[in-house]
């Protein structure tokens, strides 16, 4: 199965363009790209958004699909809810499919809460008793008794979240499709959320999962499909798909330098250097969990920028967040940042992370307004030492991601 989309497609001359038309195709092409000269000549450019896809799921199963942006995950749940048709091949499902893709999917914004559920039923092929036998059950996970009769279009965007996931998983239909949606609700919703795929997979009703959360899909998920570029990499395990995902395109090096050609960049920054040192400044060959660890970000920033950020996420060997930070703050001047080379300096305390396989994750941004360097993993590093035991006795060592040095006291009371 393949989907074949066109770029840069022709666009046709207007019979009668508009004066806005006219001036729109004048800013954008020039002079002669406003008489369609350009443009048409140009042959158009394709690209494959799936190419030779091929996979059978069971009844009862959960997969979890995972890759990064634009491996083709969308495409693919669009195709098997028939939003879109493939371009090669075919997909072929057994029974109705409850579909998730985008916020309010299927919903009309001039209808009620309550009017949505029903339409939203009646398009999945539920009988209008179905949709009454659930209702309630929806309303109440949703959290919307309240508002139930009042126009969509009136929601905010968490409280149109809550409603499409809920008819979503309450209907009673044999295949569920998720995209990643969860995050336009708060933590305490995604929560919810989480623990009702875990019950709507127990259940036995197949479920396709696309998510970038890898906790989420190693917790709900039995098998686990990685895509990149188009293309299926590893359909297994997920923890063998989480990592194969995790380690693509991450050293094992404590420090990457990269020449000008090659250094990630966008038009406002190019990324110079990411190194891990210890405490000395030293690439040192080993890291210990009592010592601090220094991240070092080494960057050009080619224009003025007021607010940016450059940002750090640490995450386990299997894709769990362990915490994110960056240098908004470090940077106490008011005005924009100008344009130079900087270096921006993370420390990373000791007695926080335990022994343990660790992925840097790095980006640029600036909040709520433009990102500026796309976030991704880059390096991997191992703290393989554990010297904060003063009595010098056989230890397992302790348990968890993080090993703080915690307060402790010990008072014999009799």
């Amino acid at each position: 199965m393949g989907k074949q989309y066109e770029i840069g497609a022709i666009l046709q001359r207007d019979t009668y363009p508009t004066l806005r038309q006219t001036i729109a195709r004048a800013m954008s092409w020039g002079p002669m790209g406003s008489l369609g000269v350009q443009r048409r000549n140009r042959p158009n450019e394709t690209i494959w958004a799936l190419r030779d896809v091929s996979f059978e799921i069971s009844s009862g199963e959960a997969v979890g699909v995972i890759g990064g942006n634009g491996a083709g995950k969308s495409t693919l749940l669009k195709i098997l809810s028939r939003i879109t048709d493939p371009s090669e091949g075919y997909a072929e499902i057994h029974g109705r499919v409850g579909s998730l893709l985008e916020v309010g999917t299927g919903f009309h914004a001039e209808l009620t809460g309550r009017e949505n559920i029903y339409l939203n039923g009646a398009v999945l092929g539920m009988r209008r008793v179905e949709v009454e036998r659930k209702f309630d059950e929806i309303v109440a996970f949703a959290e919307l008794e309240r508002f139930i009769d009042t126009s969509v279009k009136h929601y905010s965007s968490g409280m149109f979240m809550r409603l499409a996931f809920a008819v979503a998983a309450h209907l009673d239909t044999e295949v569920v499709l998720v995209d990643e949606v969860l995050a336009v609700g708060d933590a305490v919703f995604q929560k919810k959320c989480l623990g009702k795929m875990g019950d709507v997979a127990k259940k036995g009703r197949t479920v396709l999962f696309v998510s970038h959360s890898m906790g989420a899909i190693k917790k709900l998920c039995s098998r686990a499909m990685l895509f990149r570029n188009g293309n299926l990499v590893i359909d297994d395990d997920p923890g063998v798909a989480v990592e194969r995902y995790l380690s693509a395109g991450v050293t094992d090096e404590r420090t990457i330098v990269w020449d000008a050609p090659d250094a990630p960049r966008t038009q406002e920054m190019i990324l110079r250097a990411i190194r891990i040192v210890d405490k000395d400044g030293r690439v040192s060959s080993t890291l210990s969990t009592s010592e601090p660890i220094v991240v070092e970000l080494e960057y050009d920033l080619l224009v003025p920028a007021r607010g940016m950020r450059i940002h750090i996420k640490l995450l386990t060997h299997d894709g769990i967040d362990i915490f994110s930070s960056s240098d908004l703050l470090a940077w106490v001047d008011s005005d924009s940042r100008p344009p130079g080379h900087y270096l921006s300096k993370c420390v990373i305390p000791g007695h926080l992370l335990n022994i343990g396989t660790y992925i840097l994750s790095v980006g640029a941004d600036i909040p709520r307004y433009k990102e500026l360097l796309e976030e991704r993993e880059y390096l991997r590093f191992v703290i393989s030492e554990l010297r904060d035991n003063p009595m010098g006795f056989a230890s397992p060592g302790p348990k968890g991601i993080v090993n703080p040095m915690l307060d402790w006291s010990v008072h014999r009371i009799v």
